[in-house]
């Protein structure tokens, strides 16, 4: 079905609702490498009026990707809710927005509706947005999960302790484990990406995060992020797999270049719940995304790459993850150039994840070759923040030594919560306190040379 718009004397048509959506999305590098960008401002706008007159169940007829050619739509399609969708099916895009941005659109109200809308229909409002809309609205989403602690809770945001090492050196991992407890990190995740794919290699990494973890009764979960097969394996030779890991996209096409499909997701799934290693919850999947992978996979179909990212949450939502974050700015300028189109996208893609019902976090990023440098990070953290994001990253110095990238360090998560007065969760804020680690009111305590955590790195030196 084509789409025109008239803005004085010129005409403006959009052959489908794919090119439309395309061409309403704010400027990015990765949509004009792929030639679906609006060509002009002036287009853009029209393709975002037109988009504002569109029925929202227009999405539920007219597929972006072929339903028969590609799982991710049928998925999509095959478990849309029409009685969740119902308070708002009579609506455009544009009542829509008005809709979400309004005081009846409550945190129940919107919890409610999450089964009942599509990525489609959230990223078409997401094009209508401004920054502060983007912010307002995720503020109200709330989305809880749990495993050992209790993650999205209002007035929270979460850390990963990310603590990778060029070689997987246990005593550099440790010491890195130990800086990040200390200033209050890990509550997420203590998640490491490792540089080796040896099966022995992450099975001691494994036991490395699980003796820690148990020797202090940490109240959080560990994650080595590799491939879900390796997982599954690990957990079949008896590996203290917590959270099953897996990098996935928003079609069928670019999950493979990923090695994947829904029925090994499912399969991870299912492993991992069965061996019931929570204590507080069983949401046993940590699954990360991010604008551009299936461009770079070749797996786009024509679709711009913030939809197809709205996609990838559809995907996580199915197999009820403790945790999802996008890496905004880690693909690189190809697909976002600079720090105002990585800022754009880590608020929309929060955005989305959160209305979609997905835990989401944002791994506040950049690479070296691209316009972007930390004042960027530090104005997307704070916005993030105020936004009520799930987590972030903790890195020592925001600079990743094994991934050569710049996230955000133990210091921009304690910024951030004394800034915006967001707590920990709160079952790790408890142990913090108890470890003297942090006061009453989370306050970082003087760190003391005789601590018991640094016992443990000391060992793993030895």
């Amino acid at each position: 079905m084509a789409f025109v718009h008239r803005i004085g004397a010129r005409t403006h048509a959009f052959a489908d609702l794919k090119d439309l959506m395309a061409k309403a999305t704010p400027p990015r590098s990765g949509d004009m490498l792929a030639g679906i960008a609006a060509a002009s401002a002036e287009e853009n706008v029209a393709a975002k009026m037109c988009l504002a007159e569109v029925p929202l169940k227009t999405f539920l007829t007219e597929a972006l990707i072929p339903y028969e050619s590609d799982e991710v739509t049928r998925l999509i399609l095959d478990e849309h809710d029409p009685v969740a969708f119902s308070p708002v099916s009579a609506l455009t895009v544009g009542d829509f927005r008005d809709f979400l941005l309004s005081d009846q659109a409550t945190p129940d109200v919107l919890a409610g509706l999450a089964r009942g809308l599509t990525p489609e229909m959230v990223a078409a409002v997401s094009k209508l947005m401004r920054n502060q809309d983007l912010i307002l609205v995720a503020k109200k989403c709330r989305v809880v999960t749990r495993f050992r602690n209790t993650i999205g809770l209002p007035g929270t945001m979460a850390v990963r302790l990310q603590p990778n090492h060029p070689t997987d050196d246990a005593a550099g991992v440790s010491a890195t484990i130990l800086d990040g407890l200390l200033y209050g990190c890990g509550d997420a995740v203590i998640g490491i990406n490792p540089a080796s794919d040896s099966l022995p290699v992450l099975d001691r990494l494994l036991k490395l995060m699980d003796e820690v973890i148990r020797r202090f009764d940490i109240p959080t979960q560990s994650c080595v992020l590799t491939h879900v097969t390796s997982s599954i394996e690990l957990m079949n030779r008896g590996a203290p797999v917590d959270l099953v890991f897996q990098s996935i996209a928003g079609t069928e096409g670019a999950n493979r270049s990923f090695g994947v499909d829904l029925k090994v997701l499912q399969e991870g799934y299912e492993a991992a719940r069965a061996l019931k290693r929570g204590t507080v919850g069983q949401n046993a999947m940590y699954f990360e995304t991010g604008q551009g992978s299936a461009l770079s996979a070749g797996a786009h179909h024509g679709v711009d790459q913030q939809t197809l990212e709205a996609r990838a949450y559809a995907v996580a939502r199915k197999f009820e993850p403790l945790l999802v974050n996008t890496v905004v700015g880690f693909i690189g300028p190809e697909y976002l150039y600079d720090g105002k189109q990585i800022i754009r996208a880590g608020l929309e893609d929060h955005f989305c994840g959160k209305l979609l019902g997905v835990p989401l976090g944002v791994d506040v990023c950049y690479t070296n070759h691209a316009e972007a440098d930390q004042d960027d990070m530090d104005t997307l953290l704070t916005l993030l923040g105020a936004a009520g994001v799930t987590y972030v990253m903790g890195i020592p110095g925001a600079d990743d030594v094994m991934l050569n990238y710049q996230s955000t360090s133990f210091h921009d998560a304690l910024y951030v919560r004394e800034v915006l007065g967001l707590k920990r969760a709160p079952e790790f804020e408890a142990w913090l306190e108890r470890m003297g680690i942090t006061d009453a009111t989370g306050k970082l305590l003087p760190a003391s040379g005789a601590h018991p955590l640094l016992g443990f790195v000391q060992e793993q030196a030895a």
